[in-house]
């Protein structure tokens, strides 16, 4: 068995144990393994293993993967995304992750409206508001979400976060249940946004945590790949 083998056999004994912590069902969490800066070689052996979810930052970077690994595979976009890039994104992947203005999300609609698809999407939300990271505003969310869910070459799935990094997984704990609660409002008080299932938060260090906070999708990349060269 490959080190990446291991690494995925142990993530998902993991994130089962944590979804059965949880008192929900192992297969309700989904594994995206973070992918960017990883070579085709340990890719091929993810995917020998079994993986078949993948996540990339950079548009050219995963066209040459994508065309390279075939059919088969689910891409999500977990970057973050200019407008000029939206016809690549909405042609490259299944899920895109970091939606989190009304002009991306037009332009997003646009590109599929084009390719005659309907694109999936979460919107992003920035829970700690860190100048460093993209993301809607907690408060501003409902307003957005409203703006999006008319739009119809889009499909709101639910909501990702990128909370601060801390050293304690339980420190870390509040941004994932804010997340959970905020979608739960969301699909409490409109009832057109019960279709917002899925809630994308938890990488390397804090995926057990996020699990049992309800993470249906959870990032990881170190800990299948190691660490990327800086």
């Amino acid at each position: 068995m490959s080190d990446i083998a291991a690494n995925l056999q142990l993530i998902r004994e993991r994130l089962a144990a944590a979804a059965r912590r949880a008192g929900r069902e192992p297969d309700s969490v989904r594994l995206v393994a973070v992918s960017k800066t990883v070579d085709l070689e340990r890719l091929r052996e993810a995917v020998a293993a079994g993986q078949r979810e993948f996540g990339e930052n950079y548009l050219q970077e995963a066209k040459g993967k994508i065309a390279a690994l075939g059919e088969g595979l689910v891409w999500h976009f977990i970057g973050h995304l200019q407008r000029n890039k939206a016809k690549a994104a909405v042609e490259l992947f299944h899920l895109i992750h970091s939606v989190d203005r009304l002009p991306l999300a037009e332009a997003l609609d646009a590109a599929a409206a084009r390719l005659g698809k309907v694109q999936d999407i979460l919107l992003q939300v920035n829970l700690a508001g860190e100048e460093t990271k993209s993301g809607v505003a907690p408060e501003a969310l409902p307003a957005l979400w409203e703006e999006v869910s008319r739009l119809p070459h889009l499909r709101v799935r639910g909501l990702m976060t990128m909370p601060p990094w801390l050293p304690d997984p339980e420190a870390v704990r509040p941004y994932f249940r804010s997340l959970r609660e905020l979608r739960d409002r969301l699909r409490a008080t409109y009832p057109p946004a019960a279709g917002l299932t899925e809630l994308s938060m938890g990488m390397t260090g804090d995926f057990e945590a996020a699990v049992e906070e309800g993470a249906t999708l959870v990032r990881i990349g170190t800990a299948i790949f190691g660490r990327r060269p800086r």
